[in-house]
């Protein structure tokens, strides 16, 4: 059965071919996107679709048997309800047309698939604030530690101060030594000009 043929087959309980077409096109759509997604799509008693990874590996390429590497890819998986396999295998007896061949979703189960996922959205909205707020006080402490670093730098920069007035107090000690010695230096200045008076006085 292809495509075609079974929208014939579901046709008259849709109410016509159109109807019938865009409902196959719709399941379908619905079922490859949530699958590319990485969802798993199930359906009770028919089966589950899903996205599973394969590994990159080596194979043999059948018609030479070289061995080949194989890239890392992702492929669907479709795994059959036991409704669906006990019908195949014949342990239970396939219905008349009118009926149905695999369970019904019991009834409130879509609803309460609906008030899961809303309450998932309303926690993970809940969660957020949380995690930011988490996530700011462990990044007050470093802040604090970079501070605390930064303080033992500042008090080494300290002696460098203190170096200062020490190069002051032996420019102050230099010019009172200068100036003592201009002081001792004078007297000899006056007695050295009395003397040439004095000789000065004689040679007349």
């Amino acid at each position: 059965m292809n495509k075609a043929q079974l929208v014939e087959a579901i046709a008259d309980k849709v109410g016509g071919r159109q109807q019938a077409a865009d409902s196959v096109d719709a399941v379908l759509d619905a079922i490859v996107r949530a699958v590319v997604a990485g969802d798993r799509v199930s359906v009770t008693g028919f089966g589950s679709f899903e996205k599973v990874d394969r590994p990159a590996r080596y194979a043999r390429n059948p018609q030479t048997g070289e061995r080949v590497r194989v890239k890392k890819t992702s492929v669907p998986r479709f795994r059959a309800g036991q409704g669906f396999k006990d019908l195949v295998s014949g342990s239970k007896k396939l219905p008349r047309g009118g009926e149905v061949a695999v369970k019904k979703a019991p009834k409130g189960s879509l609803q309460a698939a609906a008030t899961r996922a809303a309450v998932k959205k309303a926690a993970a909205k809940r969660a957020a604030p949380a995690a930011k707020k988490a996530a700011a006080k462990k990044a007050a402490p470093a802040k604090k530690a970079v501070t605390k670093k930064a303080a033992p730098a500042a008090k080494k920069a300290a002696p460098a101060k203190k170096a200062a007035p020490t190069a002051k107090k032996t420019a102050a000690k230099t010019t009172t030594a200068k100036k003592a010695t201009a002081k001792k230096t004078a007297p000899a200045r006056k007695s050295a000009g009395r003397s040439t008076t004095a000789k000065k006085a004689t040679a007349r």
